[in-house]
């Protein structure tokens, strides 16, 4: 078990530390809720079917501990929405995460203001799909729902992220005529 473990971890540790990271935008926290991860993981391997792809059943597992921590919060509904607060500079490590770098990009960073007009599902979905590059099929399998939900979701995620990247763009003057989401 030691070595699968080791190899697992060394394999997905990045990517489920940024599906954390995006999900509560703290790396401490991320941090910390990717140690809940592998506890949960170590605890449960036994029970593991093989039925899904480890990967997909590490992101299942992370999402229940993402929401958890949400739901341990006090007033959840409202520190959801302070959490993705994608705007705000939250991290003190003056060495920039791969990520903020790509903030730096102006429509990127368009883009993660408009996240927080998304609903959690619709959020869960987009950095599965789109950060984490994980498809259709993974994200239904890690979020255990159905394919068809997804496709879903992320058609009105999708939707939802054009209208408010446009009307932000109106609104700051940006020079683009349109916001490309695809």
């Amino acid at each position: 078990m030691d070595t699968v473990f080791e190899e697992m971890y060394e394999k997905y540790h990045q990517d489920i530390f940024n599906f954390l990271f995006y999900m509560v935008k703290n790396r401490e926290q991320a941090e910390d809720l990717v140690q809940e991860v592998y506890i949960k993981v170590l605890r449960s391997y036994k029970h593991f079917e093989g039925k899904s792809s480890e990967k997909t059943w590490l992101f299942s597992i992370a999402k229940h501990v993402a929401i958890d921590f949400f739901r341990k919060q006090k007033s959840w509904r409202r520190r959801i929405i302070e959490k993705f607060d994608w705007g705000a500079r939250q991290l003190q490590d003056p060495t920039p995460l791969p990520e903020e770098m790509a903030i730096q990009n102006e429509e990127v960073q368009l883009m993660y203001r408009c996240l927080d007009k998304c609903t959690m599902d619709q959020r869960l979905v987009i950095v599965l799909r789109f950060i984490q590059s994980l498809s259709i099929a993974e994200t239904a399998e890690a979020l255990g729902w159905t394919e068809s939900k997804v496709k879903t979701t992320q058609h009105r995620a999708l939707k939802v992220l054009k209208a408010e990247m446009e009307a932000e763009a109106a609104k700051g003057g940006m020079r683009r005529e349109k916001i490309r989401v695809e």
